[in-house]
């Protein structure tokens, strides 16, 4: 079987490869398969649906990036549940499949400011920080009109009091990279596109804090291409306690220097990880 796989397929068009082939707005296909049981090796894109990894990893043995997790832990309360599937720090959080599913009763008995996040979207969206029980209601009332276009399911976590900041660190490969995203005014949202700037060089302990904490999180769960977002309390300035905020499959790249050292970065890595696996 091995001698007769005879090319490096790329479901990528941006990754180099011995033949491309495109699945983007369509589900994968028969034919899909059967180039990928002649592929030595298969590249699949941040877009990959769910049906397209399952064929690629049934009928190849190497298959990059690796989204096991994110398939078997979808959205943002599914990355909770693999937490603590994995024993990972994070935030003390509740999951909800919908507001139906909520107790009217905790709204009262909250320990405010919490953070109340939809299981869908990204740079922010649909995440809020909620300072009462009048917020509740309105934070609540989001997630149901969420639920009524189709994303469905959301939770509640404890609010961390942070200096303005998390901790980004893109993993790729077998390479990590850190930065800082530093809001402006302190604000509660740390993404670049809401206004934060990134910082390469600062708070050096808890950037390598955070470093093991995503190597761990590769090493444990597979993850190798993914930004990982991580909090420090402002209290812990040695970066004792780093804490899992979300994991993120698709994310910004202006801290990479963006699209275009992103691609080179994004190629080199590739070719990395086919050296070690062909």
């Amino acid at each position: 079987m091995e001698r007769s796989r005879s090319y490096v397929l790329s479901f990528n068009p941006m990754v180099k490869a011995d033949l491309y082939r495109l699945c983007a707005g369509r589900e994968p296909k028969e034919r899909d398969a059967q180039i990928i049981k002649r592929a030595r090796a298969v590249i699949l894109p941040q877009g990959c649906s769910p049906d397209l990894y399952w064929m690629a990893v049934r009928y190849c043995p190497r298959v990059f990036p690796n989204y096991r997790c994110r398939f078997l832990y979808p959205g943002k309360t599914g990355q909770v549940r693999m937490f603590r599937a994995f024993g990972l720090p994070h935030p003390r959080t509740s999951l909800f499949g919908s507001t139906r599913d909520f107790p009217r009763f905790m709204v009262d008995s909250l320990k405010y400011p919490v953070v109340v996040k939809g299981n869908t979207g990204g740079e922010g969206e649909n995440v809020l920080l909620v300072s009462d029980r009048y917020a509740m209601e309105e934070a609540l009332y989001r997630m149901f009109l969420l639920e009524k276009s189709g994303c469905k399911g959301f939770l509640i976590q404890d609010y961390v009091p942070n200096d303005g900041k998390d901790l980004r660190i893109v993993i790729m490969g077998n390479r990590f990279y850190a930065y800082w995203r530093v809001s402006p005014q302190g604000e509660f949202l740390h993404n670049i596109s809401k206004g934060a700037r990134y910082e390469l060089e600062s708070d050096e302990d808890r950037k390598k804090a955070g470093l093991r904490l995503a190597s761990t999180l590769k090493r444990l769960t597979g993850i190798n291409l993914a930004g990982i977002d991580i909090i420090f309390h402002e209290k812990d300035r040695e970066g004792e306690k780093p804490m899992l905020l979300e994991v993120n499959y698709f994310f910004g790249r202006t801290g990479l220097g963006g699209n275009e050292a992103y691609y080179r970065l994004l190629n080199e890595v590739v070719e990395e990880w086919l050296n070690s696996t062909l």
